[in-house]
């Protein structure tokens, strides 16, 4: 991106790091491969990541996205998204003779073998989150006579828990770091031998991208954040934008959503994008503002990304070989050459 001229009143300062991270980057890949590697269909409980764009291409190629497992047939293969799902969703789906490849992303796992470790020790587990959330249920599902939600400060009142001297903080990975800290700090008020985890739960990219429209927001009048309404990343973006002092804040999908009226009296436009959001919605954004004399960018960087997943193990075995063995095993037939 070239960097602003003095020449000009209007100007776009550009986020980085922003857009796609490494585990939404790895189930995005996973997909594609999967579905090079084994043909369509495959189906994928939940959305593999919440994008409205990136759901509808992959579902362009092959990809069916379901709700519950109950809707794969027997014989398929599922794959689970970045999200992480419960213990007994795998076991649903060894019970509909289902071959699986899991693309939970793995600081996502690394929270759930947090809640399995602290459970078996006994403790009581206070996961930070949002009801209904896919991580938040995935989690919660791994130990849940241990963990109890708490869905920000205001929940912190009603907690209750065994023993004060056996308890212990996880949390859902895409929420605002502030707003973590700050019901992180009123349970420990309420319970003050409360345990952190070894190691902070919310996401590297998660935590960059919040630092980053931080920066936008000093000097930008309107903050634009490129995300879907179900991208929970994306709308603490949004919050974090507008609490850093930006005037205003929206979350848009696509360049068509965004009002022109946002515009009025505004020289600085911040723009940046969700963890789970390709580049090209953001270039769309750009093309968009040009039109609209926003043409000098200027990029903020506040952090460099190197990190890298590989992709699920799943994809190096025969897994159309494997659901259908899975078949032959309770009709007593002989598997599909397919």
């Amino acid at each position: 991106m070239g960097c602003m001229t003095a020449s000009t009143g209007r100007r776009v300062l550009l986020a980085a790091p922003r857009g796609y991270c490494a585990g939404v980057d790895r189930a995005v890949i996973a997909v594609e491969k999967a579905l090079e590697q084994y043909g369509a269909p495959i189906y994928v409980r939940h959305e593999i990541v919440h994008n409205k764009y990136v759901v509808q291409t992959l579902e362009k190629k092959g990809a069916i996205f379901v709700e519950q497992t109950a809707e794969v047939p027997e014989g398929s293969i599922v794959m689970f998204s970045a999200h992480g799902v419960a213990p007994v969703v795998h076991d649903e789906a060894a019970a509909g003779r289902l071959a699986t490849i899991d693309a939970t992303c793995p600081l996502v796992t690394k929270v759930h073998k947090e809640a399995v470790r602290f459970a078996k020790e006994d403790y009581d587990i206070l996961l930070i989150g949002h009801e209904g959330h896919e991580e938040v249920i995935g989690t919660s599902g791994e130990a849940p006579e241990h963990i109890t939600l708490v869905d920000g400060p205001e929940d912190v009142a009603k907690v209750e828990v065994r023993d004060p001297s056996k308890v212990v903080w996880l949390s859902q990975t895409t929420l605002s770091v502030d707003e973590t800290m700050e019901t992180v700090d009123a349970l420990k008020d309420k319970f003050p031998q409360l345990i952190s985890p070894p190691s902070d739960d919310i996401c590297y990219a998660t935590q960059n991208r919040q630092i980053a429209v931080k920066k936008l927001a000093e000097d930008a009048q309107l903050v634009i954040v490129v995300g879907s309404k179900n991208s929970s990343n994306s709308i603490r973006m949004v919050e974090v934008a507008l609490d850093a002092g930006a005037s205003a804040a929206h979350l848009v999908d696509f360049a068509a959503e965004i009002d022109e009226a946002w515009l009025e009296g505004v020289t600085t436009v911040g723009l940046t994008s969700g963890a789970s959001v390709p580049d090209v919605l953001v270039d769309g954004v750009l093309e968009w503002l040009a039109e609209r004399g926003y043409g000098d960018v200027e990029t903020v960087k506040t952090a460099e990304e190197s990190i890298t997943f590989s992709l699920p193990k799943e994809l190096r075995r025969d897994l159309r070989a494997e659901a259908a063995a899975l078949v032959a095993d309770r009709t007593g037939g002989t598997p599909s050459a397919e």
